[in-house]
Order: C-alpha cells, then sequence, then structure tokens
C-alpha cells in the first residue's frame, strides 16, 4: 500500500505552483481532486500551448498540463455559486486536505479556508498559496514566478556579469512554492491525525523566492555584502567552481572540499598546482581566480568533454553542459522516465516522480480531462442522477 493511500485533497489549483506539489503527492498515493469551473475552462493551463498531444482526450492534450497534472481526477464546479460552494462543503468533509492557489483575497471569499470548512469537517487542512500572502497591502495582487524572481534578487545572480539581468531557465520559485505547501499541508495532517484539529497552512510565491536567497541573504543581512554575478557561472566564493574550456566545448568543475581540488591537479597532470602560493586554498584561488581559469582552460583543452567525464570518473565533481535534449536522452536519465499507455493507443512519456520508498510504486495515469469524475465523485457524497441534472442547467456543474 502507498503511503498516501486513502487521503483525499481537494484542489482548487491552476497552472504551475500547487499543480506541481500536489502531484508528488498524487505520486505518493493521494487522492488528489481537481475542482475546476468548467464555465473559465478550467484550470488555464489545458489551453496553454505550443504542444500537444492528439492521442490524449480533448481539453486535456497541453504537455504543459500533462506535465504538471498526472494522477489526478477533476471535479467541475462553480464556487462562486452558492450551491457550488455547498457541494464543496459536502465534499470538504470527506476530505483530509483542501488546496488553493489563488489571488490572497479570494480563498476566503469561496470559502475554502479552515474558519468555513471547520464545521463540516473540524480535521481538515486548509493550505494556501498565494502571490503575495492572504494579508497585508498586496493580498489581492496577482503574481507570477518571473515577477517573483526579479523582485527577490534572482536576476541580479543570473546571468554573465555586465549583460542585462536575467532570469533562470526554469519556473523554480513555483515548484519550490508547491513542495513547500505540500510539505505544511502534510504537517498539518499529521497534526489533525493526533489531535483531530485542522488549520490553515499558508506559503507564497513571494515568501519562498526570498527565503531561497539563503546564504546569499545571510552575508548580506549580517554584513551588508551584495553577491554579485561571477564569469562563467561562477560561484562566488568557492573556485575552482564553474564553467571551463575543453578540447570541444565546455565542462563543469565544481571542487567545493580541498581534496577534490587536488584530485582535479593530479588529474590534469598539474600536481604542482596543490603547493603554489597562489592556489593553495579557497580564498588564494578566489583572488587568481582569472588567471586559474586560463591555466585550467589550457590543461582541459587537450580533451574533449566525454574524455574528461571518463578521466574524472568520480573522483572530480563534474558535468558536462547539455542540452534539455541531450539530458533527457542520456543512459543516465534511463529509469527516470516512464511512458503511460493511453486509451486511444498511444503513449505518454513522463518523467517520473524523484520520491522514491520501499512500497510498490503507484501506477500514475495521465492527468484528466475536465470534469471527467464529477458523477462519480458527487454520486459519492449522495447527489444522485437527477439532483446533478438540476445542478447542471443551474450552472453549478
Amino acid at each position: 500500500m502507498s503511503l498516501l493511500h486513502g487521503f483525499r485533497i481537494l484542489a482548487v489549483e491552476q497552472y504551475g505552483a500547487a499543480p506541481f506539489g500536489t502531484q508528488l503527492l498524487a505520486a505518493l498515493g493521494a487522492e488528489i481532486i481537481k475542482v475546476e469551473q468548467a464555465a473559465q475552462g478550467g484550470d488555464v493551463s489545458r489551453l496553454v500551448g505550443p504542444h500537444f498531444l492528439a492521442d490524449l482526450p480533448d481539453g486535456a492534450q497541453s504537455l504543459f498540463f500533462q506535465s504538471l497534472n498526472q494522477g489526478k481526477k477533476s471535479i467541475t464546479l462553480n464556487l462562486a455559486h452558492p450551491e457550488g460552494r455547498a457541494v464543496f462543503r459536502k465534499l470538504a468533509a470527506t476530505a483530509h486536505g483542501v488546496v488553493d492557489n489563488l489571488r490572497g483575497d479570494v480563498a476566503g471569499k469561496l470559502g475554502l479556508t479552515y474558519e468555513d470548512l471547520k464545521d463540516v469537517n473540524p480535521a481538515v487542512v486548509c493550505a494556501h498559496i498565494s502571490a503575495y500572502g492572504r494579508t497585508g497591502e498586496r493580498a489581492a495582487w496577482p503574481g507570477y514566478d518571473y515577477l517573483m524572481q526579479a523582485e527577490a534578487g534572482y536576476f541580479s545572480l543570473t546571468g554573465e556579469p555586465d549583460t542585462a539581468p536575467s532570469r533562470m531557465g526554469l519556473s523554480l520559485v513555483d515548484y519550490m512554492t508547491g513542495v513547500m505547501m505540500s510539505v505544511g499541508l502534510l504537517s498539518g495532517m499529521l497534526e489533525a491525525a493526533r489531535s483531530g484539529r485542522g488549520c490553515d497552512v499558508d506559503t507564497s510565491l513571494y515568501d519562498v523566492a526570498l527565503f531561497n536567497l539563503n546564504y546569499v541573504a545571510a552575508w548580506y543581512l549580517n554584513g551588508a555584502a551584495e553577491t554579485d554575478r561571477q564569469p562563467r557561472s561562477g560561484h562566488p566564493s568557492l573556485t575552482p567552481c564553474q564553467l571551463y574550456r575543453t578540447g570541444d566545448g565546455w565542462i563543469y568543475l565544481m571542487c567545493n572540499k580541498e581534496k577534490f581540488w587536488r584530485n582535479l591537479c593530479e588529474r590534469v597532470g598539474r600536481p604542482e598546482w596543490i603547493a603554489d602560493a597562489r592556489f593553495v586554498d579557497f580564498a588564494a584561488r578566489g583572488r587568481h581566480r582569472e588567471e586559474l581559469t586560463g591555466l585550467l582552460d589550457e590543461a582541459l583543452s587537450v580533451r574533449t568533454t566525454a574524455e574528461w567525464m571518463r578521466h574524472f570518473a568520480g573522483t572530480v565533481p563534474a558535468a558536462p553542459v547539455w542540452s534539455v535534449g541531450q539530458a533527457l536522452d542520456a543512459p543516465l536519465a534511463e529509469g527516470r522516465i516512464r511512458q503511460v499507455d493511453l486509451a486511444g493507443g498511444g503513449a505518454l512519456r513522463v518523467l517520473d516522480s524523484p520520491l522514491r520508498t520501499s512500497r510498490p510504486a503507484v501506477a500514475v495515469g495521465p492527468a484528466p480531462a475536465m470534469g471527467a469524475d464529477t458523477r462519480e465523485l458527487l454520486a459519492g457524497i449522495g447527489i444522485d442522477e437527477e439532483e446533478q441534472g438540476r445542478l447542471r442547467t443551474l450552472g453549478v456543474l
């Protein structure tokens, strides 16, 4: 039996942050029920292109949507309608958790907070993701990953010196916020299992973006030290830790322990560097970073990147610099990509969950068509076909 088998989580979610987090929980066996508004087209990511797979159901053909919503169920429910909120309360009475990633002022308006739901389920845990929090002057502001990267200082840390500020290539603020929400939700559910009392758990894109500054923030807060971008994506204080040229391209070295520096010197045939006063420790190598870069470029240029990877063979922390396609086609990625067979005869290739347990893996299917599970889920809480028809007529479903 999977770790989260039997746990039901209602997810009023869209786009990136919350779906990323709840998909991790689905891979651990939780029942994740996406609550979508049909009149608004459901989760907006159902329409995000440019890549679609025709073998998937209508409304679930976006590969962007599939990448964030595998293994979930979908129900259509208009939470702006009083009867829609009443149905949601019935569902919440059967759930362990409720998740939303809405604008900060919306969760309360739609009845998604613990205060709203504790009368029907005292043990429910309500986890909220917003842009800037559910209180304060920006509670009603929309917000997205790249905006957070800009305002939290990431642009000033990314890219080459003396170039335009740059964002990261991935939406890591979204992803990290989804993971943070899941940690909070599971923590609340553990406490609810002990005490019978649920709670609200809040995080925001901005809070997580700022929290991720970590040691860079500590340097500034305690020493007013601004961290600058280093050439070739170098570490701000450890050397060698950056890109270097090889005979056919680039390699990234990360000698973040002195033993790895010594191993590198031996492996590139420059053992005399170990005792060289210019390179004797991290501080000295930092002062002579530019000089060391030239020397390492020269030493590494006699072999290709692949040859160096074989030569270092784990004795020196190193990585080739690949495109996304090269990374996914590499032998190392085998076993981390799985194939989902589709009802129409095609297949969907997806990345597997990075979480491994000693329990059998959960067989996670593709992301659902919008409303695919509405009839079954409503029947499960006593709403029969006749009543469902009435609710559809009213625009509730």
